[in-house]
């Protein structure tokens, strides 16, 4: 006999923060944690004007350390203390061409939008959580924090490679204080993002950009389940460990890439 579960109210009550939640992975999940009863707030540096976004937005630049405390700020005076952190913020603007053609600046950028925004926006909320002996952090990190793709992505996976690092770390100090931290890093995953990253990356190879999503995922070791994630896929791994049904999760880092990383 078929059963099925109604998780849409696991999360009533809760106040849910997606840094770059307006787009790609982040409003997927914004969307998955709102299905699920949760109050959620996104930020991103701008509203995107073609998206009907159903949660609460706050424009900001988390790259700057004092927007960290203007949107907690805003947050705790509207809505409450955050109960679930998903810090989803992430990207890179460098350059291709391998370790030579990344300068100081390159490697900067990539290290305070991947690493250094969350460990901004963690001390900010954990306090808060802390004190309510409760609460629940994820980190989107990626596989390339695990399997680093030199030719293109160099600063962006060693900052993600920090990332999984220290959100293990931190899930040491505060899971006996009450609060879990857990990380997700996914592979492939078709976003507009991503699409712009492969047009880029033909361009400048001078191929199709099926050609050279074809070469990406041959250099991954290619993706047994024969497609990209959708944000939705992401989402909905979130959605469960920030869930009750996940309460004895923390620390451990959830590779979700249709089986690409060749090892255990």
């Amino acid at each position: 006999m078929e059963s099925s579960q109604n998780y849409n109210s696991e999360l009533k009550g809760k106040i849910a923060l997606v840094t770059g939640g307006t787009k790609g992975i982040g409003k997927g999940i914004a969307d998955r944690l709102a299905q699920a009863g949760a109050k959620v707030i996104v930020t991103a540096r701008n509203h995107p004007g073609d998206v009907d976004l159903q949660h609460h937005f706050i424009a900001a630049d988390l790259t700057v350390a004092s927007e960290t405390a203007r949107v907690i700020g805003k947050i705790n005076e509207k809505f409450g203390t955050i109960d679930i952190l998903i810090n989803n913020m992430g990207g890179s603007t460098s350059p291709s061409g391998g370790f030579g053609a990344l300068t100081d600046l390159h490697w900067e950028n990539d290290i305070q939008l991947n690493l250094l925004a969350p460990v901004r926006m963690d001390r900010a909320v954990l306090p808060q959580m802390i004190k309510a002996q409760n609460g629940v952090i994820i980190h989107i990190s990626s596989i390339s924090g695990i399997s680093p793709l030199y030719e293109s992505l160099g600063a962006y996976a060693v900052a993600k490679a920090a990332l999984i690092n220290y959100s293990k770390s931190l899930s040491k100090e505060v899971t006996p204080k009450g609060v879990r931290v857990l990380t997700v890093s996914p592979g492939m995953v078709k976003t507009d993002t991503m699409e712009a990253f492969l047009g880029s990356l033909a361009e400048s190879a001078n191929t199709s950009v099926e050609a050279i999503t074809q070469n990406l995922m041959n250099s991954l070791g290619g993706i047994p389940m024969g497609r990209m994630a959708t944000p939705e896929d992401v989402a909905e791994l979130v959605g469960y460990l920030v869930s009750p049904r996940a309460s004895y999760l923390s620390g451990a880092n959830y590779v979700i890439d249709g089986g690409t990383i060749p090892t255990i």
